[in-house]
């Protein structure tokens, strides 16, 4: 596994754990759930397979210092800066073709840098399968078990769901309704879409010319003017001809039509930590069913709610609250009801 290269996607906003998520420190970069970050713990969960140097992070320029911090030890070289937000299939692309500057077509595992995995050891096992299924030229996903019919997630149609065998993808579906994803859950044939993948560089650049030609010849003529400046291009130049990708995440530019994608179905006590309602996955209730994490807080007649904040010296008193979201930090308060935890990006950049 020496030419197993790793490429964390960290350029997100986090936009829905606003507040505690701003744009210089987003949910990746925040110690929430546990005492270190979750790009530390992701950057730390893969060390066993790979040398340092081995592990690239793309990001943007705002979030680069705050990066740093999290990751002294990562070389800047190291660091993949994207110029523009033009969704995960620019973002691969790009990232991709960076790494192959420093290996000659290198195995490439697409992660997350917001993610939770409870059980690491299998995670680290589910790679190496599907480090060995990408040397035969396929694209590698994995795909969750799910454990219940979750209508947050998108999901992959599979003829047999065996945990940790290779199967053929029959097809890639959105986000359903709560009917649908019943459906899913009790045929045994769909698995929950993780947004990790593992590839040679040679077979997605082959994928994005096939499915993708915007993305194939835009990397193209970055990689061409790199190789004619000896590395020298500006980030004007490469930020000029960024802006011509077109907006497409890598499932619609690439997985929902390639006829070489792999799913492995996986089982590690995955989290996608997608808005403020994981508090309730991760977390324990108390008698009044709040969850309270960070605060020091007074309840009266309220309960089933989340309380967040991010100094544990805060104190927070409620009466007669139920089903709320609460989330206290220097700067804001945010008072949201649960059943709009996913409008709370509606606030981000007001």
């Amino acid at each position: 596994m020496k030419m197993l290269t790793f490429l964390i996607m960290a350029g997100g906003s986090g936009e829905r754990f606003w507040p505690l998520s701003t744009k210089k420190k987003p949910k990746q970069l925040l110690k929430i759930f546990d005492n270190k970050s979750l790009i530390r713990l992701t950057y730390e969960r893969i060390l066993p397979l790979a040398e340092t140097g081995q592990i690239f992070i793309a990001t943007n320029e705002i979030q680069v210092a705050a990066l740093k911090e999290e990751l002294p030890e990562l070389e800047d070289s190291r660091i993949i800066i994207e110029p523009a937000f033009r969704d995960t299939a620019s973002a691969i692309a790009y990232g991709s073709m960076m790494i192959s500057k420093y290996y000659e077509n290198p195995t490439i595992c697409v992660l997350a840098s917001d993610h939770l995995i409870s059980d690491e050891e299998s995670f680290r096992n589910t790679i190496k399968i599907a480090y060995k299924e990408a040397q035969v030229n396929k694209i590698v996903t994995l795909g969750i078990q799910p454990s219940y019919p979750e209508t947050g997630y998108g999901y992959i149609k599979v003829d047999k769901a065996v945990l940790n065998e290779p199967v053929q993808s029959l097809g890639f579906t959105e986000k359903p309704n709560y009917e649908k994803a019943l459906e899913y859950y009790q045929s045994g044939k769909y698995l929950w879409n993780s947004g990790m993948f593992i590839f040679k560089y040679s077979v997605i650049m082959a994928a994005l010319k096939k499915y993708s030609e915007n993305h194939y010849n835009i990397i193209c003529e970055i990689s061409k003017k790199i190789r004619e400046n000896n590395g020298g291009i500006t980030a004007y130049e490469i930020k000029e001809l960024f802006l011509n990708f077109e907006k497409k995440s890598i499932d619609f530019a690439v997985m929902e039509k390639a006829d070489n994608i792999c799913v492995i179905p996986s089982s590690f006590g995955w989290n996608d930590v997608g808005s403020f309602l994981a508090f309730e996955k991760l977390f324990d209730k108390d008698e009044n069913e709040n969850i309270c994490k960070n605060l020091d807080y007074i309840s009266v007649d309220s309960s089933d709610n989340i309380l967040v904040g991010n100094n544990k010296n805060q104190k927070l008193s409620i009466l007669g609250i139920r089903n709320m979201i609460i989330v206290i930090t220097e700067d804001n308060i945010l008072v949201c009801d649960k059943n709009r935890n996913q409008d709370i990006k509606k606030l981000f950049n007001r």
